[in-house]
């Protein structure tokens, strides 16, 4: 796994959801703030996104947005007043066939792929801390051609019911997170992490930290498999990264196996040799440490899987 894969499995749970929406006239209406991501896709026509704090962001035919923190936020109309935000009608009254619904033909029509990812903020990885309240992908021809792509394969999938769409909408709604950060990523982001992965020895001793968390890593050994010194090492990544490496290692181990923990059932002794640790006691107790509870009933409370001891 890469730094940005890796950084995007660990905080996801459960899985997304999405549908279309489609209003003409005037309308407007609020999602609330949530635990997780949201994304928004313009497919005809365009609209306003008014966040909770932040100027209005106008949307056009093709534009994408990514609220990767769950930011509540406010659609309407492209003509619609951002001052008349607080009558909007919660997100949920307008999908479940109730009252206020707004038309959909007419004056003004435009259709959108709304989505939600499920994330659990514990695990945050760094880089998906650092996103911005929304990012903003404007269409452009020829920009994120395979942004562009799953797009249209997604909105087809919800538009028609075929055979398999149930495997194929949440792998497509995986690929389009994605593509959506890495679109981000490649727009020149001023961010501490787009400078981490563009530094050839922050970003190769990344690279060798999560190819293989369980390794008997340190200090030297990293640096061999760099190519630096020591102290270049230590002085580029704990600049950039914000932490010595062998602490973002740690820091790693346990959010690998929180992972583990949810989605597996390994064994407890299982996840602490896939993490580095020689003995289940000395990971159960690294764990307790960093998360406050035990392995096992961490993953009783946040995983499908078996409960395991520890």
């Amino acid at each position: 796994m890469d730094v940005v894969s890796d950084a995007m499995a660990a905080v996801r749970v459960g899985r997304p959801s999405s549908n279309r929406f489609r209003a003409a006239g005037s309308w407007s209406t609020r999602l609330s703030a949530y635990e997780g991501a949201g994304f928004h896709v313009v497919l005809e026509g365009g609209c306003r996104l008014l966040l909770d704090e932040g100027e209005p962001l106008t949307l056009r035919t093709g534009d994408a947005v990514l609220l990767p923190h769950g930011t509540g936020h406010v659609l309407m109309d492209a003509d619609g007043d951002p001052a008349a935000a607080g009558a909007a009608v919660p997100f949920e009254r307008l999908t479940d066939g109730s009252a206020h619904r707004p038309a959909r033909t007419g004056p003004g029509q435009v259709e959108l792929l709304c989505g939600k990812y499920r994330t659990d903020r514990s695990r945050t990885h760094p880089l998906m801390a650092e996103l911005p309240a929304v990012v903003h992908l404007p269409n452009r021809v020829g920009g994120h051609p395979e942004l562009r792509a799953a797009i249209d394969l997604l909105g087809g999938e919800l538009l028609e019911q075929r055979p398999g769409g149930q495997l194929a909408v949440p792998s497509l709604l995986d690929l389009l997170l994605v593509y959506m950060v890495r679109a981000w990523l490649a727009e020149g982001s001023t961010g501490v992490w787009s400078a981490v992965l563009g530094d050839p020895v922050a970003a190769a001793a990344l690279r060798a930290l999560h190819a293989d968390p369980a390794a008997g890593w340190t200090n030297d050994r990293l640096a061999a498999a760099v190519g630096v010194s020591r102290p270049t090492l230590a002085r580029r990544f704990t600049a950039l990264v914000g932490r010595p490496p062998m602490a973002y290692l740690t820091w790693w181990r346990l959010t690998f196996a929180a992972t583990l923990l949810r989605d597996t059932t390994d064994p407890l002794a299982a996840v602490a040799h896939r993490v580095g640790y020689r003995t289940p006691y000395a990971f159960s107790h690294a764990f307790a440490r960093h998360f406050g509870t035990t392995p096992g009933r961490y993953r009783a409370r946040e995983g499908t899987a078996a409960p395991a001891t520890g």
